[in-house]
């Protein structure tokens, strides 16, 4: 009895899981039965006034947003990571391990009133011309919030190295540094590559943050002046499906159009996920 009480909830995730894509695919492919698919994917406007559906400029907006995060949030994860695993002492890493795991359990929804009220004035007291909804504060604070993601993963990466490997270093007279970026980064490789991928996914998928800062616009990106489009506002694809779950009225086709864009948004993550999986399948190191 034991048994299959287990196994019924060790497959509880995966019945969960089956049936989004099922719910998600079948009023997709309502969608797609009345909007061309080409159309929906190559388009460059997204009017639900006009019933014009067009991802391209939903997916600037989350493009943007997981491109400027990672940048404020890789470099920082695995800097914070290094000092954890190899420069912390024990009673500085009990005061940092927690304060990061408390930057993970913030609502989203407060980082993103903390970038629409403190982060935007700041950069606009600083001399930057951002609007009051604008992409930068909104990706500062998603950067801010996956740093935990990709500090607590790639610090259990680096931990889990064996000593000995450590030892054999300095042994060849090689200095802390060297045996931090020679040695131990280098073998925790595929542990760390595999939380820039999941926090990358989170970011890809944040809500709150992007609803309540980055505004609600459908934009392209202006590719002859790349730096203001971190000035501008713009809708990720996130903040587009509140905005028509949300919206008082609104037609069949736009409410399907949300099932639309979920389903992409899942592939999207599900092919990074599995991206991770290939990553730390290839480059993981094992040791007796």
């Amino acid at each position: 009895m034991y048994r299959y009480v287990l196994l019924l909830c060790a497959a509880a995730s995966i019945l969960v899981t089956v049936s989004i894509v099922v719910l998600l695919a079948r009023d997709a492919i309502t969608f797609f039965t009345l909007v061309n698919p080409v159309d929906f994917f190559t388009g460059t406007e997204f009017l639900i006034s006009r019933n014009v559906y067009g991802l391209l400029p939903l997916l600037s907006g989350t493009l943007l947003v997981t491109v400027i995060s990672a940048v404020i949030a890789l470099p920082t994860g695995v800097a914070a990571a290094v000092y954890l695993s190899e420069y912390a002492s024990d009673q500085m890493r009990s005061v940092l391990k927690p304060g990061l795991e408390i930057l993970a359990g913030i609502p989203t929804v407060v980082y993103g009133i903390f970038a629409l009220v403190y982060v935007t004035p700041f950069l606009q007291a600083i001399g930057l011309p951002v609007n009051t909804f604008n992409i930068l504060s909104a990706s500062i604070m998603v950067g801010i919030m996956i740093i935990p993601m990709v500090s607590s993963l790639s610090e259990d990466a680096m931990s889990s190295v064996p000593d000995s490997l450590r030892q054999a270093g300095y042994g060849m007279g090689a200095t802390k540094f060297e045996v931090t970026t020679g040695v131990v980064v280098p073998a925790a490789a595929s542990g760390i590559f595999s939380s820039f991928i999941l926090a990358l996914s989170r970011a890809i998928g944040e809500t709150m943050i992007v609803v309540v800062a980055a505004g609600s616009r459908p934009r392209m990106l202006n590719l002859s002046d790349p730096l203001a489009n971190l000035f501008q506002g713009y809708q990720p694809m996130t903040a587009a499906m509140v905005q028509i779950n949300s919206a008082d009225s609104v037609s069949q086709l736009g409410f399907t159009s949300l099932f639309a864009i979920g389903l992409t948004l899942f592939v999207i993550t599900f092919l990074l996920n599995l991206l991770s999986n290939r990553i730390a399948a290839r480059y993981r190191e094992e040791y007796e």
